[in-house]
């Protein structure tokens, strides 16, 4: 394990050479009767102490099925309790937690499943209209045909356990009342004896990230990324073991398993859960029901807050703090969530999965200009540059360039891609974030823009090479090309320009059923033109801004397009 730093002179945090299980055990023995964790549907509420308890059962219960330091473990739900407690229940035992977008459709689960290498997948039955079992069983037909811890899949070799968290039993599958049983088979001692053989710079965490080329690339982290991550966020917002959290946010995204359940174990907050996705109205009834007193989104979060019927009657003024991030926040937006909403000290943070997530963030105590103008400045331990893309030279304060950072929360790298991970981590450990940004001369940075090609939806990466190559597998596509145009609600939403072959016919609901057969929904464009040419360089290439600025002007979107971003 790592040697834990004294935090005496120095401003060194204190969860610095620590492992998250070590760090959960330090909070729940300084706080054990206060809450850890609220659900609000499914109403469950744990403290410290209990939370701790039940971490240990459940990582008992891997153990029970032989899990060990260093095998991959992927859980794919919505927002449930069992969600947390897996996450740090792998963490305990040094087995490296794959987070799975709860969106993904058949072939983007199979990708991310044979990619990652996972011997173990927890899984919920379905939600809304999503059947998760279905899914799975199309990627994995051998289940079909399992019984428990004995599959064997041609296409998913590494895969032998299937934990079913909720629904009726299933012959593959360790059912979670069973594998919490399972746990009185081990030791607490065994728990102990793993803990202490831990590294704080192990892997614990594969998140996957859309990133701008090709499949989506599994960013490492390890212990320290999201610790570092988690404490120095949580500075930011002056967050102690008082602060009650409202996570709306999902946990297998970093903003909700870093700086959101991360935080709280670092900072001692309790992590208040409305529901397994989103909704303003939940979202409202657990600020003011629970008395939370930091709330976390992205702007199109806080938009339908703001915008829903029985916003005007609220009791919001337990608020007081937060984050808004994910996509670019609207400066008008930041006004009225410090004002209106209450949340005087509302922070606003920029980063990516791969830097653990955070670089940049506002302060409390920062002047409001500050605070709703920028996406602040670096954190303790990270250090930021603006560079030319083509040179790689640093700018002087006030030019456009690539934003780069370097420091405790660069991922470890993508899982099995050494040649990605040199493309984003150069040899001096800067990472580059594909992002455009500007630093003022105060130190504070803006983001400007991006280098590729990336449509960010409501907080959620979109890749338009993967839309357009799946439209090119259907018969009547010649062309397409997909690109993002701005929207009041979302920050950005995907537009189709879609040539059709010679003699071919195809409507948009025809098209778009076809992307929704194999891609999760919020990736299918939401605006579609068929065209018979596109605009071009002399030499042929392709011009997306010229596409993008095109339906700027036929979608009436001029006024949305000027809405200042930090």
């Amino acid at each position: 394990m790592c040697a834990a730093r004294n935090q005496s002179k120095t401003s060194t945090p204190w969860v610095d050479g620590l492992t998250i299980g070590q760090v959960l055990k330090e909070t729940s023995l300084r706080h054990p009767q206060n809450d850890a964790f609220v659900f609000c549907d499914p109403s469950v509420r744990m403290t410290w102490s209990e939370f701790d308890n039940a971490v240990t059962q459940v990582a008992r219960g891997l153990l029970a099925l032989d899990f060990l330091p260093g095998d991959h473990f992927g859980v794919w739900a919505t927002n449930v309790p069992q969600w947390v407690l897996l996450q740090f229940a792998t963490a305990r035992i040094g087995v490296v937690l794959v987070n799975i977008n709860p969106s993904y459709r058949t072939h983007e689960l199979k990708y991310a499943l044979q990619q990652s290498d996972v011997r173990g997948l927890a899984l919920i039955d379905h939600y809304k209209s999503t059947h998760f079992l279905e899914i799975l069983n199309a990627a994995c037909p051998e289940l079909a045909s399992s019984t428990t811890g004995k599959l064997h899949s041609e296409s998913l070799p590494k895969l032998q356990w299937v934990i079913g968290l909720r629904g009726k039993p299933l012959p593959y599958a360790v059912m979670w009342e069973d594998l919490l049983s399972r746990a009185e088979s081990v030791s607490l001692q065994r728990v102990e004896d793993i803990a202490d053989t831990l590294h704080c710079n192990d892997a614990i965490n594969i998140q996957y990230t859309s990133g701008t080329t090709g499949h989506p690339k599994g960013a490492t982290l390890s212990h320290r990324n999201v610790l570092l991550n988690a404490f120095y966020s949580g500075a930011s917002q002056r967050l102690s073991e008082k602060d009650r959290i409202c996570l709306p946010v999902p946990l297998y995204h970093c903003f909700g398993c870093v700086l959101g359940t991360m935080c709280c174990i670092v900072h001692g907050s309790a992590m208040v859960f409305p529901g397994e996705s989103f909704g303003a109205e939940a979202t409202l009834d657990a600020i003011e029901q629970e008395r939370c007193t930091a709330l976390y989104g992205v702007p199109t979060m806080f938009i339908a807050q703001l915008e829903h019927p029985s916003y005007s009657g609220r009791d919001l003024t337990s608020l007081r703090t937060g984050i808004m991030a994910g996509s670019p926040c609207p400066i008008e937006l930041m006004k009225r969530v410090t004002g209106d909403m209450g949340a005087a000290e509302m922070t606003i943070g920029y980063g990516q999965t791969e830097a653990s997530p955070l670089i940049t963030q506002t302060r409390t105590d920062d002047p409001i200009e500050l605070r709703v103008g920028t996406v602040g400045r670096p954190l303790p331990g990270f250090e930021a540059k603006i560079v030319d893309p083509d040179t790689n030279q640093t700018l002087p304060d006030g030019q456009q360039g690539e934003f780069c950072g370097r420091g405790h929360g660069v991922m470890l790298g993508y899982y099995n891609m050494p040649d990605k991970t040199e493309a984003v981590i150069d040899k001096d450990g800067w990472l580059h974030t594909g992002d455009l940004g500007m630093r003022q001369p105060n130190g504070y940075f803006r983001i400007t823009g991006r280098l590729h090609d990336m449509i960010i939806r409501g907080g959620e990466n979109i890749y338009p090479r993967e839309i357009e190559e799946r439209l090119y597998e259907h018969p009547a596509v010649e062309d397409v090309q997909v690109v993002g145009v701005p929207d009041r609600r979302f920050g950005e939403e995907g537009l189709a320009w879609v040539k059709l072959k010679a003699g071919h016919d195809a409507s948009e609901r025809e098209l778009r059923e076809f992307c929704a057969d194999s891609l999760a929904r919020f990736k299918v464009p939401h605006y579609w033109k068929f065209v018979d040419r596109f605009p071009t360089t002399v030499t042929g290439k392709i011009q997306k801004f010229k596409i993008r600025e095109e339906a700027i002007e036929e979608l009436g979107l001029q006024e949305v397009a000027k809405i200042q971003t930090a």
